[in-house]
């Protein structure tokens, strides 16, 4: 290791010891997660405009800075599985009415399936009125062997029918989902989970005697998970500063140039279906504005890791703490949220890929039979995505088939991944949360702000 790249190190190391002492000063979380993705871009840039000419120095540096980044990240997936299976088991325990359970599912995962149509739709429009298409895309080195790549996994991937997708969901083997073999397991630990609370509940019925070991058993282990939850998440600011470093040091100035259009066009729906979830949420009574500050941390977190699955504990904890939603439902939606209807991965992303590549083999994309076909096949594909990295590119693998389109406008769009990634993952956890907060409010079990600070008063 060079030199420079000590020095460089040393400075990193510097700039986590001083949001360190931030902390120290018993700075929020909001404002430290802010202070680490400030740093993070700064310092990321700074290398970038500096080492540009020697990008051993870079790769050097965030060799180590990655043990920041990818050890924070490791350390929320580690708890992402034991929090959602004992979570749901507390929910259902403690549930008043047993048979609100399927009522609570339904209308989480109906809102989660509506907004991705929405974002289905809002990504189709902004495609159109940008004027985007494959023209103009650059095929080189990386892009060619990630063709090949994708063109295999579609194959197999088009050979998983929306039956199989669904019967995947069964928990056959819930301990080796816990260790998240599958792209499924969020959902089939959440199965086990609710199956193993309702027998659960079965048994104190049976036997009031074990009713209150029962009890006590759950609560003991889901304050040692939530305590778990909450040490990992002091690392929040340290692990963002050193993803934000990671992303802006080896984001590349001329792909970025290259591929603008589809950059700013992918920003513009998402940032529309942010509104969208803004709108919607106040139909039940919550200040959108407040809905954003209370979130935003989570937002944040999503934003740097790009990873659903990771951002699981702060997402429950945020519905639960921030906006009043009852723990059975919060976990619900988080755990649904990471797998189905992500609409920035499984709604933006595959409408604007399929709008664009349409003209190529004769399709109008404005053709009304293709549009409602389009959001239809989104839809139902939505069910199953991967919650972390990556969970984009496999949705596009099951729509462009689908829909007789080519993948390979996938790899093209490869140097830029990263960057529409982050803002697309943010988008999923907001419409996870904002499929909670929804439900809390129609079904009744939760307030809207005003009832809020009356409670907290």
């Amino acid at each position: 290791m060079s030199l420079i790249s000590i020095a460089s190190l040393a400075i990193f190391v510097a700039i986590l010891f001083f949001i360190m002492r931030q902390q120290n000063k018993k700075h929020s979380l909001p404002r430290l997660v802010l202070l680490g993705l400030g740093t993070g871009s700064t310092f990321g840039l700074v290398m970038q405009l500096v080492f540009n000419q020697n990008p051993q120095v870079i790769n050097q540096t965030l060799e180590w800075i990655n043990i920041v980044g990818s050890g924070y990240v490791g350390l929320l997936k580690m708890v992402v599985m034991p929090l959602v299976l004992v979570s749901m088991i507390s929910a259902v325990v403690k549930l008043e009415k047993g048979g609100s359970l399927g009522k609570i599912s339904g209308l989480t995962i109906s809102i989660l399936l509506a907004t991705t149509a929405i974002s289905a739709l809002v990504g189709i429009m902004i495609t159109q009125a940008f004027g985007l298409t494959v023209q103009g895309l650059v095929e080189g080195t990386r892009e060619t062997a990630r063709i090949a790549i994708l063109e295999n996994r579609a194959g197999t991937v088009s050979e998983l029918t929306i039956p199989q997708m669904l019967v995947s969901f069964i928990p056959t083997n819930p301990f080796a989902d816990l260790t998240g073999a599958r792209s499924t397991s969020i959902i089939a630990v959440v199965i086990f989970g609710v199956l193993t609370g309702i027998a659960a509940r079965k048994v104190m019925m049976e036997n009031q005697d074990l009713e209150r070991p029962i009890s006590i058993f759950v609560d003991a282990t889901q304050s040692i998970i939530m305590r778990l939850v909450k040490m990992i998440m002091a690392l929040t600011p340290y692990g963002i500063t050193a993803l934000m470093a990671k992303v802006v040091a080896t984001s590349s100035a001329n792909d970025i140039l290259n591929l603008l259009g589809f950059i700013i066009a992918s920003y513009v729906a998402i940032t529309l279906m942010f509104v969208v979830h803004g709108i919607l949420v106040s139909f039940v009574g919550v200040s959108p504005k407040s809905y954003f500050q209370k979130i935003w941390p989570v937002l944040t977190f999503a934003f740097t890791s790009r990873s659903s699955a990771a951002t699981i504990p702060l997402n429950v904890e945020a519905q639960i703490n921030k906006l009043n939603v009852p723990p059975a439902i919060a976990n619900l939606s988080a755990s649904f949220g990471a797998t189905i209807g992500q609409n920035g991965c499984a709604g933006i992303y595959p409408a604007m890929l399929a709008v664009m590549v349409a003209p190529t083999v004769g399709i109008d994309p404005t053709d009304i039979h293709f549009i409602v076909s389009l959001i239809s096949i989104i839809v139902v594909s939505s069910f199953g995505i991967a919650g972390v990295g990556g969970g984009a590119t496999f949705a596009a693998l099951i729509v462009l088939p689908a829909m007789g389109l080519p993948v390979t406008i996938a790899a093209l769009l490869i140097s830029i991944e990263p960057l529409i990634d982050m803002a697309r993952t943010a988008l999923n956890v907001s419409g996870a949360i904002t499929a909670g907060t929804i439900t809390s409010r129609l079904i009744g079990k939760g307030f809207n702000d005003e009832e809020l600070e009356t409670q907290k008063a």
